[in-house]
C-alpha cells in the first residue's frame, strides 16, 4: 500500500495544473512501455532475460510563481528465463516550489528510487535483473516558508514535515560470519526555524541575524528519536562591495535515543520476517548520543556579481574542528556549476529529504529503456530558468542505516547545455561516524567511520528533431569501517538511442558495470534492453 500511495503522491503533484501546464511553459506526457531485456552475467556466464511493462510520465510547469517537476515510472517484469521473481520497480522524482503571495512560498519533494542497503555489501550499478543488497526506497517532504519585514527588520521562518520508507532487502552478499545490522523501516522528521535580521548600515555598520530552529526525527526501528534544538547569531561586515567577512556563535543540544533489542534464549537480537531488529518495550529508552553546549565559526562570503557566490566558515562544532562552505556559478544559462561542503549530525531521513530539498525543479531527465533511478547526481536541465547545476544523493545512499551519524564531505556537479548538446559531470566525497547505542546482545556500529568516492557523468544529443542518444557512465569506492568488511569498487556505464515515429518511439540500450570487493574477483554484468514507448 505505501509503495502505491507514494506512486500516486508522484502523480497527483501535477494533476491538478494541468490544463494550465499545457498554456503556460509547461508539459505533461504520460507514456506506456514495453521491452525486452536481456542480462549476462560474465563471471558465471549465467543469461537471464525478461519482458518489462511500464508506465509513466514527464510532467513539468514553469512559470514566474510556480516551479514543478515529475518524473515517475512505473514498471513490472515478467521472468522469461533464468532466475528471477516477477517483481514491481517504482522510479521518480518530483520538486516543486510555488509562490502563493508574496513573501510565502510551499515548496515539496518525492523520491522514488532503489539504492544500495547494508554498508559492507554489493553495489550494483545499472539495476537490471537480479541484483543484491538493494532496497526500494520512498521519501517525501513538504512544507512553507515565509519572508517578510516589520519596519526594517527582516523576518522569515519555515516549517518542514518529511517521511521515508525502506523495504527490506534480498540478498545483500555480505558475510554470513559478519555481525548483523539493523534494516531501514521508516521515519518521519519535522523542522521548524525562524529568524530576525537586520541588513548593515541600518542600525550598525555591520548585519545582525538571530535564529532558532527545531528538528525531530523518529524511526520505527528500535524506537530510535533524534531530538535537536538550536539557537545562533551571526554578524556580516562588508569590507568590500563583492567581499564581506560573517562570524557567528550558538547553542545547540541534541539528544539521540532509542531501545534495546530484545534477545532470545541464546542471549541473541530478536528479528522479525524481515530482518529488523525487536525491540525490547520492558526496558527504559537509552541515550545515543547527547551533546549539549556552544559552536562557532567565521568565515567570507564572496559575491563578484549576480551569477556567481561563495561561502566558507571555519570553526568549532561538535567538540572537534568543522569546514562548511559552497560555490555556485552559472556564467549564462547554458552553463552552471556548484559545489557543495556540508558537517552536521543527522539521520537517513533527514539527509535524504535536505538531499532531495537541494535538487533543482527543472532536471535532466534520461530516455534509456534501462530506467533513471535517482539514486545518484541529478543534474539540473541545461537552458532552464532554474539556474541550478543539480545535486549529488550518493552521499545519502551510499547505505541506509537506522542509526544517527556525523555527515562530512563535498559535492561537486557542473551542467552544460549546447545546442543540442548537453552533458554534465558530478564528484565528491561523504564520510560518516555513527553515533549509536551499546544496547545488550546486538553489535554496534557507534564511533564506526564509513566513507565513500564517486563519480558520474552523462552526455545527450539530439540527432536530428526524431532521434536522441544518451550515454552514462560512472564510478565508486565504499569503505564501511567494519572490521574484517572489505571495501568495495563500482564502475560501469550504458548507451541508449531513442527514435520517434509521432507518439511512437523505439529504444534501444545496452550497458555493463562491475564490482568488486578488495582483494576478490570482479563481477561483470552486460545488459542489453529493446522496446517501444507509445506517449498520449
Amino acid at each position: 500500500m505505501m509503495r502505491i500511495a507514494i506512486a500516486l503522491t508522484l502523480i497527483g503533484a501535477l494533476l491538478a495544473p494541468s490544463a494550465e501546464a499545457k498554456t503556460r511553459n509547461g508539459s505533461i506526457a504520460p507514456y506506456i512501455e514495453l521491452g525486452q531485456v536481456l542480462t549476462y552475467d560474465v563471471n558465471g556466464s549465467d543469461v537471464l532475460t525478461y519482458s518489462a511493462l511500464a508506465a509513466g510520465i514527464d510532467a513539468s510547469l514553469l512559470t514566474k510563481r510556480t516551479q514543478v517537476q515529475l518524473s515517475y515510472r512505473y514498471e513490472h517484469r515478467f521472468l522469461e528465463s533464468g532466475r528471477l521473481t516477477d517483481s514491481d520497480i517504482h522510479s521518480g522524482l518530483a520538486r516543486a516550489n510555488v509562490a502563493l503571495r508574496r513573501g510565502l512560498t510551499i515548496e515539496g519533494g518525492a523520491l522514488a528510487t532503489r539504492a544500495r542497503s547494508d554498508a559492507r555489501g554489493a553495489a550494483p550499478g545499472l539495476l537490471v535483473g537480479n541484483v543484491a543488497n538493494i532496497s526500494q526506497v520512498y521519501s517525501l517532504y513538504a512544507g512553507p516558508s515565509l519572508g517578510t519585514h516589520i519596519g526594517q527588520v527582516g523576518v522569515s521562518g519555515s516549517y518542514l514535515y518529511g517521511y521515508t520508507k525502506v523495504e527490506a532487502p534480498g540478498f545483500t552478499g555480505v558475510d554470513p560470519n559478519q555481525p548483523r545490522l539493523d534494516v531501514y523501516d521508516a521515519s518521519h522528521n519535522q523542522m521548524a526555524q525562524a529568524s530576525l535580521n537586520v541588513k548593515s548600515g541600518v542600525i550598525l555598520p555591520v548585519g545582525l541575524t538571530v535564529s532558532g530552529a527545531w528538528e525531530r526525527d523518529e524511526a520505527n526501528q528500535l524506537s530510535q528519536r533524534f531530538d535537536g534544538k538550536y539557537a545562533r547569531g551571526d554578524v556580516i561586515w562588508p569590507v568590500l562591495p563583492t567581499l564581506a567577512l560573517t562570524a557567528g556563535a550558538g547553542y545547540e543540544n541534541i539528544e539521540v535515543s532509542q531501545r534495546d533489542p530484545l534477545l532470545d534464549g541464546s542471549n541473541q537480537p530478536v528479528v522479525d520476517a524481515r530482518g529488523r531488529f525487536v525491540a525490547d518495550t520492558s526496558t527504559p529508552r537509552h541515550i545515543a548520543y547527547n551533546f549539549d553546549g556552544l559552536y562557532y565559526d567565521a568565515g567570507v562570503v564572496w559575491r563578484p556579481s549576480p551569477r556567481t557566490s561563495l561561502t566558507a566558515r571555519l570553526g568549532e562544532r561538535y567538540g572537534s574542528t568543522s569546514f562548511t562552505g559552497s560555490f555556485t556559478y552559472q556564467p549564462n544559462r547554458s552553463v552552471a556549476a556548484a559545489i557543495s561542503v556540508y558537517d552536521g549530525v543527522t539521520t537517513f531521513g533527514r539527509q535524504l529529504r535536505d538531499g532531495i530539498g537541494n535538487l533543482p525543479t527543472s532536471f535532466s531527465t534520461s530516455p534509456s529503456i534501462l530506467g533513471q533511478d535517482y539514486n545518484g547526481c541529478v543534474f539540473g536541465a541545461g537552458g532552464s530558468d532554474s539556474g541550478s547545476a543539480g545535486g549529488c544523493l550518493n552521499g545519502v545512499f551510499q547505505s541506509i542505516s537506522t542509526a544517527a551519524f556525523r555527515a562530512r564531505g563535498v559535492d561537486g556537479v557542473v551542467t552544460v547545455s549546447r545546442g543540442r548538446l548537453r552533458y554534465g559531470l558530478g564528484a565528491g566525497y561523504a564520510n560518516r561516524t555513527y553515533l549509536a547505542g551499546n544496547g545488550a546482545g546486538a553489535f554496534s556500529i557507534d564511533d564506526v567511520t564509513d566513507e565513500s568516492f564517486y563519480i558520474q557523468a552523462f552526455a545527450g544529443v539530439a540527432l536530428d528533431n526524431r532521434t536522441s542518444v544518451d550515454v552514462n557512465a560512472y564510478g565508486n569506492y565504499y569503505s564501511s569501517g567494519i572490521a574484517g568488511a572489505p571495501g568495495v569498487y563500482g564502475v560501469g556505464g550504458a548507451a541508449s538511442i531513442a527514435r520517434r515515429y509521432g507518439r511512437l518511439s523505439a529504444r534501444g540500450a545496452v550497458g555493463i558495470y562491475s564490482f568488486a570487493q578488495d582483494s576478490a574477483q570482479a563481477v561483470v554484468s552486460v545488459n542489453a534492453a529493446i522496446g517501444a514507448r507509445y506517449q498520449f
